[in-house]
Parts: C-alpha cells; structure tokens; sequence
C-alpha cells in the first residue's frame, strides 16, 4: 500500500466530505441510533422550540426540506451548505433596511446549526459530524442606526401623530418605544396584566426569553389603560395593543407606519430609519446623562451572557436609577425614583 501524499490528501479529503473523523476509524463500530432525514426531524426540533423561535426558524427550514428534506442530517457538506445559503442570500427579500441578504444568510446559518445542535444533543450524531459547525457564517457589518435629533424625534412624532388611519394608535406605539426602548417584540406581546398602575411599571418580553419591569411615565400608563378599554382588550391575558375593530396589531404596524412617515420625511427613507432608532436614541441620552449601568439596565441587557464586561456585576443599576432616568426624560414625577 502506498503513503504517497497524494493518496493520503485524497483520503482525507473524502473522509471530510462524509463527516468521519480519521480517529473514529481507529475504534471499534457502535451501535448507533439511525440517522434522520430532514423530513422527518424538523418537526421534532419544532415542536422542542418556544413558538416565537420556532416561527422565525421555520421560513429557513422549509428551504432546507425543499432542498434536502429526504436526505439524513449527515449528508449535506459544507460546500453544498455554502451554496445553499448563497442561494437563499441571493433571492431575499428587498427590504428597505436590506443589506445584500446577508442578515437572511446569517439568519439562515443560525437555523441550520439550531437544528444540528438538537442532533448533537439528542446523540444522533457527533460534533465531530456536524457539518453546520464547519459552515461560515456571514460576518455582520456594523449597525447604520444612530441616535435621532430632538428635531428628528419631533417630527416623527408629528407625522405618526396628525396623517395615517391609525393616528392615535401611531403616536401611542412611537411613545412607548421612545420612553421604554423596549423591542418591538416586546411591545407587540404587551398584555393587560403587565401592566402595573401603583407603580407605574410594565412588564416586557423580549428576545432571548429575557423578561423585565420597566418604568412608564403616569401618562404613558393612563394612556395604555385606557387604549385596553377603548379597544376591546379585556381578557388580562390577550394582547394590549390593537386597532379600532379591536384585533391584535402585529409587525406590519411598524411596517406601514415607518413606510407613511418616509413619505412626509424623506430622511427617514434615506436613513432607513426603523423603530430600533428610537431604542438607539434613548438609550444614548440615558447613557450620557445617567452612565452606562443605568443605561445597561434601561435596555434590559442580561448581565448573564455579557462575558465582554464583568465590572456590571458591581455597578449593577436599579429599578430605582431606571425609573430615575425616565423621571428625568419625561419630566414627570415616578412612584419608584429616586
């Protein structure tokens, strides 16, 4: 048998295209549990998902099944991996804050390990078998957002609160994000019970499963409490925010709102201006006039996964120093300031 390095490359290389690690060889065969196909465990990982995750996930594992739905998990290669998000990268959707598809890439990819990461963890296969693991990610390119103008921030709220067919409901959702910074996620799965009037408090769900109280001002409050009566939302468990005949609003809100103002300011369009520029700008005067732990804590970071800065554990802000701040702002005295 030759050694020659030309067979020995050509081995490799094949030995990699399956997924086998040249040290699995060396031990005995195990009994192993079969491997599915894509068919067949999408649905199993869908099921183990929050629905929130699940449903973001799903748009990219339908492509997978498409593609690869009655191949096994350990077929695809990288390469075709590569391909295969250089495809999806290619025909995304033309969004107004679009950069290339690569958040559709990136989106992707992050699906794609999702799923083999159950794989991994249900031992179906091994992380050596991976082939997600081996499969880049598109580097993110730095945000475009900034912190808006007192003039810029008037004007938005001008335009949402005097055009459009939801007037009132626009200028309520553009002074919830302003005074909060909370996600859109956040404020679209707002119910009747997070709200806590004696406290002037509300309670924020957002990415990540990371939940928290955060202060209003009292005017904000009587505003959502009286939105809820207004618009039919009774059950304390429903969704707070909705139109006139009383459905639930969702994403498109935020879609056709930021669409009519770019109408009326052309920099908004320009800018690609989004309802993350409002968390932007408030979280920027918090940080230049409260410090950052107030502004950490005004964003609701989760100091568990912020390994990049180990000094928030001793400067942790309060409940109290946020609802400070927002005293502050809003210029309107706050049950929990200091």
């Amino acid at each position: 048998m030759t050694n020659e390095p030309e067979v020995l490359a050509a081995a490799r290389m094949l030995l990699q295209r399956m997924g086998v690690d040249p040290s699995d060889l060396m031990n005995e065969p195990e009994d192993r549990k079969p491997v599915p196909t894509f068919d067949a465990y999408i649905p199993v990982v869908e099921a183990a998902m929050k629905e929130n995750t699940a449903r973001s996930y799903m748009t990219y594992w339908k492509r997978i099944a498409a593609k690869w739905g009655s191949r096994t998990l350990l077929e695809p290669t990288p390469s075709e991996i590569a391909q295969l998000r250089e495809e999806i990268q290619a025909n995304a959707i033309i969004r107004r804050n679009s950069r290339g598809g690569r958040n559709t890439a990136e989106n992707f990819i992050a699906a794609l390990r999702c799923l083999y990461k159950h794989a991994e963890n249900d031992g179906l296969i091994t992380e050596a078998e991976n082939p997600a693991r081996r499969a880049d990610k598109p580097r993110r390119l730095p945000s475009t957002r900034g912190a808006l103008s007192n003039h810029q921030l008037a004007e938005i709220n001008h335009y949402a609160a005097t055009t459009g067919d939801e007037p009132e409901l626009d200028a309520l959702l553009v002074r919830l994000h302003t005074e909060t910074a909370c996600r859109r996620g956040g404020a679209l799965d707002l119910r009747p019970r997070d709200l806590n009037p004696a406290q002037c408090t509300i309670y924020l769900r957002e990415k990540a499963e990371t939940a928290r109280w955060q202060p209003v001002s009292p005017s904000l409050m009587a505003h959502l409490i009286d939105h809820a009566q207004q618009r039919g939302a009774t059950d304390p468990q429903s969704k707070l925010l909705r139109y006139r005949n009383g459905a639930p609003i969702t994403s498109r809100r935020y879609d056709h709102l930021w669409n009519r103002i770019g109408r009326y300011l052309p920099w908004v369009t320009t800018l690609n201006v989004s309802t993350h520029w409002l968390r932007h700008t408030t979280l920027t005067w918090v940080e230049r006039n409260f410090g950052y732990a107030v502004a950490h804590a005004y964003a609701g970071h989760n100091d568990a996964t912020d390994h990049a800065n180990a000094t928030m554990t001793y400067v942790k802000a309060t409940l109290n120093d946020v609802a400070t701040a927002l005293a502050t702002m809003t210029n309107e005295p706050h049950p929990l300031a200091n």
